[in-house]
């Protein structure tokens, strides 16, 4: 073969290895198609038989997804337990004694691994237990790429830094979403997942003895479940409507100033970001397109792909 021809074979093995990598390399709704066939049934099957036992463990497997994504992006490191090479995330300042639903993937992975060993990712399973959790409380359905690898490493100096806290004000918000490639749009769709679950006393104590906007009313019962000291662990419901359906309410709360966390009433506290929670409290459908397009751009957040990471056989430990 003549030099000529030799490179011009080598420019084109290059390149089809080079295409070759990068479709391996990308995440795609199918990527289980051929390999675990039934790996979305099997997850959604888990995440249904879970609410049906606790419905708030819906919003549970929800912020487990994005307490994740936030922390070195999408890569299942909130499910690792301590080792004594790293102390993992769970124990960070927001995640301790707050997510939950650890037992639910345990269950949900030794299902999968039982079909087809080996071959779906925790993190994968975070994303869409996540986007399952949404659907069976009603709220909007999105279609989940899949191929993401799973961490061999945590970090609970980066999750006590990374994820915003419950005192937060709007700028610290912006900055908090905005480091991870979240728009403002983003943030305020997002926030609206806090139509579901319940928060811990010491996470809104503040706000419900310091604030100003905040509807007297509303702070009172509050103040009678949550005293200025003690029942610091006692949970009361972030939507105070309809804390078992994926809807709007969250955002009509706001509108009243009975948003549960000082962070959630920053997004209708006198500046523009207002007229968003305006948009959504007025029109559900809205709410629900850019809910889902947000989840979609945060479940993307930085996920080991390729040969980076790995797919472990239990979620709590590296293989």
């Amino acid at each position: 073969m003549a030099t000529s021809d030799m490179l011009g074979f080598v420019v084109v093995v290059v390149f089809a290895t080079l295409v070759v990598t990068a479709t391996g390399c990308k995440l795609s709704p199918s990527h289980y198609q051929s390999t675990c066939p039934k790996a979305l049934a099997i997850v959604r099957d888990g995440v249904a038989k879970a609410i049906k036992n606790e419905t708030r463990m819906g919003a549970s497997l929800l912020q487990l997804h994005f307490h994740d994504c936030f922390v070195n992006g999408c890569d299942a490191s909130i499910l690792l337990d301590d080792t004594p090479n790293f102390v993992g995330e769970k124990t960070a300042a927001p995640n301790n004694n707050s997510v939950r639903g650890f037992k639910v993937i345990d269950d949900i992975k030794a299902s999968l691994e039982k079909a087809c060993p080996g071959v779906v990712s925790c993190a994968d399973i975070l994303a869409l237990a996540a986007r399952d959790s949404v659907v069976y409380l009603r709220g909007p359905s999105w279609n989940v790429s899949l191929g993401r690898r799973d961490s061999t490493t945590a970090s609970r100096s980066l999750a006590n830094t990374s994820l915003p806290p419950p005192t937060s004000n709007l700028s610290a918000l912006i900055t908090s979403f905005s480091a991870q490639g979240l728009s403002v749009k983003n943030m305020v769709a997002l926030s609206g997942s806090h139509t579901i679950g319940r928060s811990r006393c010491t996470s809104f104590r503040g706000r419900i003895y310091n604030d100003s906007n905040i509807d007297a009313s509303f702070a009172r019962k509050l103040q009678m479940k949550c005293p200025m000291s003690g029942n610091d662990n006692v949970p009361q419901r972030l939507d105070i409507q309809t804390p078992t359906l994926f809807d709007n309410f969250y955002f009509k709360n706001l509108l009243q100033k009975k948003g549960l966390l000082h962070s959630d009433q920053e997004l209708f506290n006198g500046s523009s970001v207002g007229s968003l929670v305006k948009k959504y409290a007025c029109d559900s459908s809205a709410f629900f397109q850019d809910f889902a397009r947000a989840m979609i751009k945060m479940s993307k957040i930085r996920p080991p792909k390729g040969s980076n990471g790995q797919i472990r056989k239990n979620c709590r430990k590296v293989n």
